[in-house]
């Protein structure tokens, strides 16, 4: 299967996972660092379509500790808002590991980042700055002096694929908590304990997830759905897939979502 990509040719993901360089592309620009040279042009081919009465299965493929999920998350939801009731979405959430081999007690933030990604000081401060830019604008806080370390993410995504076939809006209150206990509370995403109390914070059974958690469930579902948007090229997130046919890549702008959303909703119908 590929991917049409008609709705963000204008902006290409950075080559860095999740996190990205501040050196990018020049004509292009680059998600990860909040820039988008072009953008304006590239809206202006999406056209507005009217009022929608269709539903659009959305699939975002991402990590609970990619920061640039966070930001596209609160992203589309404010596309999903200004669009209104119009549209129905089904949105679900598929596994990325960016950490897959993460040892147990995971690894001290910025030694992680300089040595996977080669960045200096000086460029890790510009981008955890414009994260924080980002994720204000959007109503999402970062609190990056908290996240001193990277963990690994595998059960909190078994967590999360359970959390789905629990019921409708248990998996997206999930995934928030999990994003927030990260990112703005700088708790590890990684900790049973953690993964338990979230659980039963956004109305999900305690003693359910503890069991999930204490066994394998669902870990052959996690990898076989990490491997399946891996061999559809996704290596890099996070990746929004529309209608199993159209892919948006990065944190882009609510802009973007919204446009495309109401194209995609009139051609649906046409």
């Amino acid at each position: 299967m590929s991917w049409n990509q008609e709705f963000v040719r204008a902006f290409l993901p950075c080559p860095d996972p999740g996190w990205g360089r501040l050196a990018t592309d020049s004509q292009k620009g680059c998600w990860a660092c909040g820039y988008w040279r072009g953008a304006r042009q590239a809206l202006g081919e999406l056209h507005d379509t009217g009022a929608m009465t269709k539903t659009l299965k959305i699939d975002f493929v991402s990590d609970v500790s990619c920061p640039w999920c966070a930001v596209g998350l609160a992203s589309l939801q404010t596309a999903l808002e200004r669009v209104g009731p119009e549209l129905q979405v089904e949105l679900n959430f598929q596994p990325f590991e960016l950490n897959p081999q993460m040892v147990a007690g995971g690894e001290d933030t910025t030694e992680h980042l300089s040595r996977k990604y080669g960045s200096t000081p000086e460029q890790a401060a510009a981008t955890r700055e414009a994260i924080r830019a980002r994720g204000a604008e959007l109503g999402f806080v970062f609190n990056l002096d908290k996240r001193s370390r990277i963990y690994n993410t595998f059960d909190a995504h078994r967590l999360l694929h359970w959390a789905r076939l629990e019921g409708q809006g248990r998996q997206l209150a999930l995934k928030k908590a999990l994003l927030k206990a990260y990112f703005t509370d700088g708790e590890d995403p990684s900790n049973h304990t953690v993964l338990v109390r979230l659980a039963g914070e956004v109305g999900l059974d305690s003693e359910r997830a503890k069991a999930v958690l204490t066994s394998d469930a669902y870990a052959a579902d996690v990898r076989e759905q990490e491997q399946y948007y891996q061999q559809q090229g996704i290596h890099s997130v996070p990746a929004v897939v529309i209608n199993n046919s159209h892919l948006i890549s990065g944190g882009q702008p609510p802009e973007v979502f919204e446009k495309a959303l109401r194209q995609l909703a009139a051609q649906q119908g046409a």
